[in-house]
Order: C-alpha cells, then sequence, then structure tokens
C-alpha cells in the first residue's frame, strides 16, 4: 500500500477514532487525548515554517503565551468563541509585527533570536501584571473537560490540514525553496520575505487559541507558565522525534512524547528533561527522518 493510499484511508480513520473517544467515558484517558491533540496543533503549526524553510525556532511558545493572555483579558467580556478568535487574531498580529526583522537572520541567530523573544515577551507579561497587583488570574466555570477536548481536537485537525494544504500550495514549493537555497530561490523570483512572513504568521494563530484553551483547561493564568520555554523545546523534540519535513512526522513525534511523558514523568520527574534531552541526540545522529522515516523505509520495500 502506497503512503498516499495509507494517508488517505489512516487520516479519517484518525479523525473518527478522535470523535468517538469522549464517549469512552474515561476522564484519564480524556486528559491524555487532550494533551495529545494539543501537541498536534502546535507542532503541527511550527512545522508549517521551521520544518519548510529550516528556519528552526524555539519561541513557538510565545504565540500560545499572548493567546493565553488575550484570552484571560476579554473572556470576561466577550464570549468564549470571541475571546479564542481574539487570542488567535493577537498571536496573528504579533507574527506580522515581529516577522519582518526576526526573520532577517538565519541559522542558529535565528533560534536564539525567538528564544530571546519569548524570554522578553514573558518577562513583559510578568512586569505588567506585578505593576496591576496580579500575580494570576483565575478562570470560573469553563467548559467541561469532554467540550475542551473537542475545540483542542478541532484545532489539532484543523492545524494538520493547514500544514497539508501549505506543503501542495504554491506558498509550499517557496518555503521548499527558501529552505534548499534561499539566494538562489530569490534570483529566480520567488518572493522571499513574503512567503516567510506568511509562513510566520499562519503558523501563530493557532497557538495563540491553543493558549486559549489550555487556560481554560488549568483555570488559570500565570505568565511564567503560559511562557514555559519547555513547550518550545518539547515541541522541537517531538518534530525531530516524528520526522521533520512530513505531516505524519507531527502526529508521530507527539504520540511518542504524550506517552514517553505518561510512563515517565510520574516515577522520574527529575530525570524526564534529561530523558528528553538524550532521546533528541540518539534521532539527531541515528534517525534523523524520525519515525517517519521508518514508516517511509517499510512502505519502499513493499
Amino acid at each position: 500500500m502506497t503512503k498516499l493510499n495509507l494517508d488517505i484511508i489512516g487520516g479519517p480513520l484518525l479523525v473518527l477514532a478522535g470523535l468517538a473517544l469522549p464517549f469512552a467515558g474515561a476522564d484519564y484517558l480524556m486528559g491524555i487525548a487532550f494533551n495529545l491533540a494539543m501537541w498536534i496543533a502546535l507542532t503541527q503549526s511550527w512545522s508549517i515554517l521551521s520544518a519548510m524553510t529550516g528556519y528552526v525556532s524555539l519561541g513557538h511558545v510565545v504565540f500560545c503565551g499572548i493567546g493565553s493572555y488575550v484570552f484571560i483579558l476579554t473572556n470576561g467580556t466577550l464570549p468564549m468563541p470571541v475571546a479564542l478568535a481574539c487570542a488567535g487574531l493577537a498571536a496573528g498580529v504579533m507574527a506580522l509585527v515581529i516577522g519582518l526583522p526576526v526573520l532577517r537572520v538565519r541559522g542558529p541567530y535565528f533560534v536564539i533570536l525567538t528564544f530571546g523573544l519569548a524570554e522578553l515577551a514573558k518577562n513583559v507579561i510578568v512586569q505588567i501584571e506585578t505593576s496591576l497587583g496580579q500575580f494570576s488570574r483565575l478562570i470560573f466555570d469553563a467548559p467541561a473537560l469532554d467540550t475542551l477536548y473537542f475545540i483542542m481536537f478541532g484545532l489539532a485537525v484543523a492545524s494538520t490540514a493547514a500544514a497539508v494544504l501549505v506543503r501542495h500550495s504554491k506558498l509550499g514549493r517557496g518555503l521548499v525553496a527558501i529552505r534548499e537555497n534561499e539566494e538562489a530561490a530569490e534570483a529566480i523570483g520567488v518572493p522571499v520575505t513574503r512567503l516567510k512572513l506568511i509562513a510566520f504568521v499562519v503558523a501563530a494563530i493557532i497557538p495563540g487559541i491553543v493558549g486559549g484553551v489550555l487556560l481554560l483547561r488549568t483555570s488559570y493564568f500565570e505568565a511564567a507558565q503560559a511562557f514555559d520555554p519547555v513547550i518550545s523545546f518539547s515541541i522541537v523534540t517531538m518534530a525531530i522525534v516524528g520526522g521533520m519535513g512530513t505531516v505524519r512526522g507531527p502526529i508521530l513525534g507527539s504520540l511518542a512524547f504524550v506517552l514517553l511523558s505518561e510512563l515517565l514523568w510520574a516515577r522520574f520527574p527529575q530525570l524526564y528533561m534529561i530523558i528528553l534531552g538524550a532521546l533528541l541526540i540518539l534521532f539527531i545522529l541515528f534517525m534523523p527522518r524520525g519515525l517517519s522515516g521508518l514508516f517511509e523505509r517499510r512502505e519502499a520495500r513493499r
């Protein structure tokens, strides 16, 4: 069976399984599925820019954090769906504002700059909240877990669909050209700056909404948690483990990450990040195409 056939069959089956999950009636299982959907949404959105162009970002959490902050400010005034839309819009606007200067640098400079911007945003929000005497903000009357799961599952599907559409569009072809050789792409007429900026903005919107939904799940906002750099590191880890450059990679990487977290976090919390770091190194050295590369090799033999 070809890769295309597997994707055509497997995609709808995964969607149906995700929609049927709430009827299993287990809150623990629902919580795991919520986390899985969240990581898929974040990693797929990250891949739209970083995997397609090679501009590896360590600041993707900034869009999630900004979305959380805008949501906590608007949720009491606006209906929840509108507040979530505002969260995504705010993240997109932020990406548009910072995109032009940020995307001028490449390689390790881009990695460091995106990480620094996320930390800057976190500290700015912390200072704003401190000046207002708000060290944390609470949310009351949040929707039930199954409702939040359906929203997050929808974001995971939307993020995956966006990744597929971008990959098979003129935008995607331009982004791949940038990844292969940016100077050559620009020389043959590819609008490099515009394409990178579009991808940067598109990649920011869903994380902003994810931040709002995650806030409903945790029921409180605290800036250090909303802008936790571990979120960005985890996204990059999942993308590499699953396989960068493929749509199925973020799904496989997120699944492996969530299962590993459930197995290790409760038992070895002190070793958790060490194990993730070691796993990342092993995949980079011995499985650079990640888990999706294993599937591709198996399919090639058939």
